[in-house]
C-alpha cells in the first residue's frame, strides 16, 4: 500500500480522484443513487464541505 502524504491542517482545500480497476465499468452512473447515500452517510459522521463532484462512468473526482 502506497504512504499517501496527508495533511491535517484545519480549513484545507483538496482535490481528490477514485477510479475503478475496471476501465469499462459504468458501476458508477448506474448506481448513483447509492454513491451519493454513502457519501452523505460519510459526510454526516466526518463533517466536511463538498465545492464540486463529478461523477463519471468509472471514476470520480471532488474537490
Amino acid at each position: 500500500m502506497a504512504r499517501y502524504r496527508r495533511n491535517f491542517i484545519a480549513g484545507g482545500t483538496f482535490f481528490f480522484t477514485v477510479k475503478l480497476a475496471d476501465p469499462k465499468s459504468r458501476l458508477l452512473v448506474e448506481h448513483i443513487d447509492l454513491l451519493r447515500a454513502a457519501y452523505m452517510d460519510v459526510q454526516k459522521q466526518y463533517p466536511f464541505e463538498t465545492v464540486a463532484v463529478c461523477v463519471l462512468p468509472n471514476h470520480i473526482h471532488a474537490i
